[in-house]
């Protein structure tokens, strides 16, 4: 089943790295659904994210987190290939790609190597853990809210993670206490699901209509899974066994992917040409969509 579960996960990175590049092919300064659904490219990457998204989904249930989330995260050189295509990256891009590569595989498998696989109370699992999220987004969706560019790109992206990461522990949870839980648990877990799948792709929407692909999925990569493990490593107090030290080199891993997303926000190619929509949004002009490059 692992074997089967990795393969899912890989196919599922690329099927969100060739989304996230057609998604932002397709989307202007304005993020307008019914103009969107009259574009065949964005279709064409919203079905890829569904299928990505299905074969996460299905991955979670036959491994664990700590197997299937670190396999997510080759999404984001696959991201910067495709939209530097016939283009090679600058050096920092690929150290940027390379960082938060490394920094998500260390945080995932150290904090889900002191976990359990699933939390003991799946009701209070699902009370904290939304909380929190809410919370979480709430902080970033702020930040994106009164900024452009760049920090708007990451920050929408951010918190569009941090849904996707309640996703994912949800997910996970569920799938190994489906016989336990009670009915109405169950029901509030999939009400959650589908507010937070929901949320999460209206601001990752957003994210693409502020900056490249790769800062998006870099992004989202990142933050996804250090909120997926940080629920139950950190709110729930099952990473115990980690220690001051354990705990520390969390820490650290995770500035080194922070820092890897810092630095293909700032150095990728297409970030520093991009406009910013706040801008373009108060000059009211028309505007296209931009060109994925062949």
């Amino acid at each position: 089943m692992t074997a089967l579960a990795l393969l899912l996960a890989v196919v599922g990175a690329v099927c969100f790295a060739g989304a996230a590049v057609l998604q932002h092919g397709a989307i202007t300064s304005r993020v307008d659904l019914r103009e969107l659904l009259a574009r065949p490219r964005w279709l064409a990457g919203a079905g890829l994210a569904v299928a990505g998204a299905g074969l996460h989904a299905v991955a979670l249930v036959l491994a664990p987190v700590s197997v299937v989330q670190p396999i997510g995260v080759l999404a984001v050189p696959l991201a910067v290939g495709l939209s530097l295509r016939n283009r090679r990256p600058p050096g920092r891009v690929v150290a940027g790609a390379a960082l938060c590569v490394a920094g998500v595989a260390l945080v995932v498998r150290t904090a889900a190597a002191a976990t359990p696989d699933a939390p003991a109370d799946l009701g209070r699992f699902l009370l904290v853990s939304c909380t929190a999220a809410a919370v979480a987004g709430l902080g970033f969706a702020v930040l994106a809210a009164r900024t452009t560019g760049r920090v708007r790109c990451v920050s929408c992206a951010a918190a569009g993670a941090v849904a996707f990461g309640l996703v994912s522990a949800l997910l996970r949870a569920v799938s190994v206490q489906i016989a336990t839980a009670d009915v109405g648990t169950l029901l509030g877990a999939a009400a959650a699901l589908a507010v937070a799948l929901a949320a999460g792709g209206w601001l990752v929407q957003q994210g693409f209509a502020s900056g490249p692909p790769a800062v998006v999925v870099a992004a989202l990569t990142v933050v996804d899974p250090l909120m997926a493990t940080g629920l139950g490593a950190g709110l729930l107090g099952e990473a115990g066994g980690l220690g001051p030290a354990g705990v520390a080199f969390l820490l650290g891993a995770g500035a080194v992917a922070a820092a890897g997303v810092a630095l293909l926000a700032r150095h990728h190619p297409d970030a520093a040409r991009h406009p910013s929509s706040r801008h373009q949004n108060r000059s009211h002009q028309p505007s296209t969509p931009r060109e994925v490059p062949t």
